[in-house]
């Protein structure tokens, strides 16, 4: 096999997909790129048995054959090439991978492709056409509240489904809980999709080099996105999502009103102070118009921040855990928040104040 490429095509095309890429104790081939050159195109394969990718690069003349070369060591090697106009020759001489640049050659050892396991295609299913950045958004804004443990995997992935004319996306680990609504001009019906946490990095990342119209398709157990030669395929979870809409309250005893740039500076502050449990002490008191933040550690010391605020309602005291409390800023456009509560041993509900207001974060409150 011998492939003469751009190295500005063959670095994008890399880049593209060796995260993907993984060491596997069992399987070692993992780690590789697998790179297939046919008639005048070569296409550059990884996968993790989670997640697999393809990206077909056109060739002006090539050679045909397969190789699986290490994704590391043919990342580092490019990245280390300064002159992006250039081509970069890559032949395969008994079974090692001889790669030329203008000012360089290497030899790096290769693996058998014949073990690089295959890239599932989604056959049957559902198909549509979405905007790549609506899925983006829809992922960006709820992923981090999904569980990292697996073993409840419907809490471990992400929620998508259709509701209206809003691509809806939901995330919880049980402590808290984000929903992003995502509107869309796409009429078809969808059904509900499970994505592992876990894959949604890399399908945000392959997602993000896409310019125009990505098609997807979903069956049971697959969901791939393709666009102009690149495609990515996802395991999805066979299984139920929990009725997360009961737990949303329908209504709220007190409300704080807060800029949300001095909240994340109070918590900021706060944190410094919080103990092993990352446990932030809330006071809310309207007639007194107080918002205040307390945090107290008995090998470090203690804090109290106020916040400027609108509050009305009920005088409140409630705990939280600081990480899951400031997450949800990151999802948040709008200079203002509101935190809406409903009293003792009930969730808050933080909401944009204008601007946006497809999204909310629910976090539960901590015992003392």
């Amino acid at each position: 096999m011998k492939l003469e490429i751009s190295y500005k095509k063959i670095k994008n095309a890399i880049s593209l997909i060796d995260k993907v890429a993984s060491k596997h104790q069992t399987l070692p081939v993992l780690s590789c790129i697998l790179i297939e050159v046919s008639k005048n195109t070569a296409v550059f394969k990884a996968t993790n048995l989670d997640v697999g990718v393809e990206v077909s690069v056109p060739l002006k003349s090539t050679t045909e054959g397969v190789i699986a070369i290490p994704a590391h060591t043919i990342s580092s090697f490019l990245s280390q090439i300064t002159n992006p106009n250039q081509t970069i020759t890559i032949e395969v001489i008994s079974g090692n991978a001889h790669i030329k640049t203008d000012k360089s050659r290497g030899v790096i050892k290769t693996l058998a492709p014949e073990d690089f396991p295959s890239i599932p295609k989604v056959q049957g299913g559902q198909e549509y056409s979405f905007s790549p950045k609506d899925f983006i958004d829809g992922l960006n804004s709820v992923s981090y509240s999904a569980s990292v443990s697996s073993v409840k995997p419907e809490l471990s992935s992400v929620y998508v489904y259709k509701d209206n004319n809003y691509l809806t996306f939901v995330a919880t680990d049980s402590f808290r809980l984000a929903e992003k609504k995502v509107k869309t001009s796409n009429t078809t019906k969808i059904n509900d999709i499970l994505i592992p946490f876990k894959n949604t990095q890399d399908i945000i990342r392959i997602l993000s080099s896409f310019e125009s119209t990505v098609e997807v398709k979903v069956s049971k157990n697959l969901i791939s996105f393709e666009n102009n030669g690149t495609y990515i395929v996802s395991r999805i979870i066979d299984g139920v999502f929990p009725d997360y809409r009961q737990i949303i309250p329908k209504s709220f005893t007190t409300e704080a009103v807060a800029l949300k740039q001095d909240v994340l500076d109070s918590l900021k502050i706060s944190n410094i102070f919080s103990d092993k449990f990352n446990q932030v002490h809330l006071t809310i008191d309207p007639k007194a118009k107080i918002f205040d933040i307390h945090t107290k550690n008995s090998d470090v010391g203690e804090n109290q921040t106020s916040v400027d605020s609108a509050i009305t309602g009920d005088r409140m005291e409630i705990n939280f855990n600081y990480k899951y409390l400031s997450d949800g800023f990151q999802s948040i456009d709008s200079d203002s928040v509101s935190f809406q509560f409903n009293g003792l041993n009930k969730p808050v509900v933080i909401r944009p104040v204008s601007g946006d207001q497809t999204f909310l974060y629910l976090v539960m409150p901590m015992n003392r």
